[in-house]
């Protein structure tokens, strides 16, 4: 397992859902300037439709890159739930995503097979700690893949 130089310490899924609170009311307020960074990671906000509630929900996610499409990794720190915004996202898959000051909407998709094989693979030799998060969980950690804007 190839070595980390960040923290090891995954936080409770409540104290998550507070943190994601502040870090999106600040990168929406800020365009990005607050919070599109974080701990080595490029971050952007997805907005889903709530599965339950039909309101709209708005997350700060990691992303990676694959061409002009945007990776989403559903790791919620190797908890052995999925994040919420994945159910609402797989209920609803029309999003809206904002990139420092970019926003666009789209359809998100879940990976399967090869194609999900290939992109967990590069995802966790960019980011190893995604492959520490798996070994915490048995539930396979989901890649989400998201059209980038349109020019």
């Amino acid at each position: 397992m190839p070595q980390t130089k960040y923290i090891s310490w995954v936080p409770a899924p409540n104290t998550i859902k507070r943190i994601d609170k502040i870090h999106t009311r600040l990168y929406e307020r800020t365009s990005g300037i607050i919070g599109s960074r974080l701990d080595g990671l490029d971050i952007l906000l997805l907005t889903t439709t709530g599965k339950k509630t039909g309101r709209a929900r708005s997350v700060p996610l990691p992303y990676f890159r694959d061409g002009s499409r945007y990776l989403l990794v559903a790791s919620f720190g190797g908890n052995p739930k999925h994040p919420n915004w994945l159910a609402n996202l797989v209920a609803n898959p029309d999003v809206h995503v904002q990139c420092g000051h970019r926003r666009w909407s789209t359809r998100a998709r879940v990976t399967e097979g090869d194609e999900r094989a290939r992109l967990w693979q590069e995802i966790t030799y960019e980011f190893p700690r995604y492959a520490v998060y798996q070994t915490k969980t048995d539930r396979q950690i989901p890649v989400i893949v998201l059209d980038g804007p349109q020019p």
